[in-house]
């Protein structure tokens, strides 16, 4: 199976979550449990929807309990994990810890069957790491400020937890997405559970703040997910990992866009070296025609 079209699937995912956080600040002070139930309940309901004009799609949710098992833990216990992080650590050394995951992905998925870790993965994985860390600390100093805080240590198990659902998600590849659908609904319900436990409710205020919280729910939290499992099984999981590290880099453009904050040297630099480091680690991909090209035309001649 050609694997270009679902890595190209899996990255539509990544362009999606470059827009959270211009959602999540245009969606006003809601809690972020709160925040998480109202999304993933819309992330769930636009694919089980689906499912009316698609009553097989029903059928196939009859999977083994590792399915279950490995979804549950991808969705509902990284996101909740990184909630609680961020409430107990600086957000950005939270967001340095958690952007791990991208770089495990490509180690973890060295053990695959059929894939092999090359030295191009590697630098091209390594380059994604270096430009996240130029823009998510604007080419500030590495380092935990005030030691190593509880939300360092989850913030580094939600790394593990996000890099290993993407990976085993690609030992059930033969699973429909339509139990992403699922997935979402579940963590909603688990949100919701701590949001009525820890916060208390704040309800949108204005037109734009519902849009918003819809169109985080629709796209990013709902198509977004949809596309990643898709990527994870069907494509390149490799090249996936390496340009990840695009996400956090397109999200502080979409905010510059969108007019919140002020350029910095640091996008343009982490622009280079994610995008160098993107290039490298999908060599293969790209070279693949090429190869086949010449190959067919040397047959011919």
């Amino acid at each position: 199976m050609n694997r270009t079209i679902p890595t190209l699937v899996g990255f539509s995912a990544i362009l999606t979550w470059s827009f959270l956080a211009l959602l999540s600040t245009a969606a006003g002070p809601i809690p972020p449990f709160q925040l998480a139930a109202m999304t993933f309940l819309l992330g769930g309901s636009v694919g089980a929807a689906s499912w009316i004009v698609r009553p097989s799609a029903i059928r196939s949710l009859r999977q083994p309990w590792q399915v279950w098992a490995i979804g549950t833990a991808g969705l509902c216990i990284y996101h909740c994990a990184y909630f609680f992080a961020i409430q107990s650590a600086p957000p950005v050394e939270v967001s340095l810890i958690a952007y791990l995951w991208p770089l495990l992905i490509v180690v973890f998925a060295a053990f695959l069957p059929g894939e092999r870790l090359k030295p191009h993965h590697i630098a091209g994985v390594v380059l994604g790491l270096a430009g996240a860390i130029v823009v998510i600390t604007k080419g500030g100093s590495v380092g935990l400020a005030a030691g190593v805080k509880p939300g360092h240590v989850i913030a580094l198990f939600c790394a593990f937890v996000w890099s290993g659902y993407s990976v085993l998600s690609r030992r059930f590849g033969q699973v429909p997405t339509d139990v992403v659908a699922v997935y979402c609904l579940i963590t909603a319900a688990v949100a919701l559970t701590l949001h009525l436990t820890l916060e208390s409710t704040v309800w949108p205020q204005t037109p734009t703040q519902w849009s918003a919280i819809a169109v985080l729910g629709v796209i990013p939290l709902g198509a977004g997910f949809y596309a990643w499992d898709y990527g994870c099984k069907h494509g390149d999981i490799m090249i996936l990992g390496a340009i990840s590290y695009a996400a956090p880099l397109f999200s502080v453009i979409v905010l510059l866009l969108a007019g919140f904050g002020v350029f910095h040297w640091s996008v343009a630099l982490a622009c280079v070296l994610i995008t160098v480091g993107a290039l490298i680690a999908a060599k293969d991909m790209l070279l693949k025609p090429k190869r086949e090209a010449a190959a067919e035309t040397a047959a011919r001649a």
